[in-house]
């Protein structure tokens, strides 16, 4: 591992900022206009926070409150929930894109017609803006790669007074795994070393396999939406190294 990044690329939702508050309140209001399901129900908000690490992109959301609704149990949910999800919209004859643009429609309505409120959902993970600042500022170039719409990220955070051009935004919007956008960062700047920080396990797995993206160095932060299972299974990894959340305010010498 080489002593700094030249790159320090970062997932947005479990790794910069902690989203949990609007992921089930929007959730809820797509589940409930998929479903037709008005009923509150603010005692899953829990196990959707416990249950949060399974979700990948955000049509996944309601999709996972169908899953509690209907008394699937936590543990087969954690274990099963690709196949739990396309059984439940393939049933329900519901659509990913057309989840997905539910989704995205409530969340532009609740910021157009309540911006603070839609803002104050969110809390940043302590210490991280700080880093964030400090790197900005520093030569290392930033990117944030995230399946999040990359508006709603810019619009946090600037919120937060951090300002990142479109260039160094990697959203939805681009449509393209988290493994190509670390290809195309690679080939347009050469073999530098590239840090990547992630929460989600999975992702870090697909972009080990890939052998021309040797020059990535992984990172799962263990303060994101991952679970005590996926952080002692990387524990001998000589590929994907598990971060503190102390580590990641501090130098980059004390990430290893």
């Amino acid at each position: 591992m080489t002593a700094n990044p030249t790159i320090l690329a970062l997932d947005f939702d479990g790794v910069i900022c902690d989203g949990l508050r609007e992921y089930f309140q929007t959730a809820w209001k797509a589940y409930s206009q998929v479903w037709h399901d008005a009923t509150p129900r603010e005692e899953l908000a829990p196990q959707f926070y416990r249950l949060r690490p399974v979700v990948e992109t955000g049509w996944e959301m309601p999709v996972l409150i169908r899953a509690l609704v209907l008394g699937i149990e936590e543990t087969e949910i954690l274990h099963n929930w690709t196949a739990i999800a396309l059984q439940i919209t393939t049933r329900d004859h519901v659509e990913a894109m057309q989840i997905s643009t539910i989704v995205d429609d409530i969340r532009d309505r609740w910021i157009a017609s309540d911006l603070e409120g839609w803002l104050s959902e969110h809390q940043f993970y302590p210490g991280v803006l700080q880093r964030l600042a400090e790197v900005l500022n520093s030569s290392i170039q930033t990117a944030v790669i995230s399946t999040k719409e990359g508006r709603f990220i810019q619009q946090l955070l600037r919120q937060q007074g951090i300002q990142l051009t479109d260039d160094q935004v990697y959203g939805k919007e681009v449509k393209r795994p988290k493994a190509q956008i670390l290809q195309e960062l690679t080939e347009k700047n050469g073999n530098v070393p590239i840090w990547f920080v992630e929460d989600r396990l999975k992702t870090l797995q697909g972009i080990e396999h890939h052998a021309d993206l040797e020059n990535v160095t992984l990172f799962l932060a263990d303060w994101g939406y991952n679970t005590d299972r996926d952080r002692q299974s990387i524990r001998e990894s000589d590929r994907i190294h598990l971060l503190s959340l102390q580590q990641f305010g501090q130098a980059f010498s004390t990430w290893r």
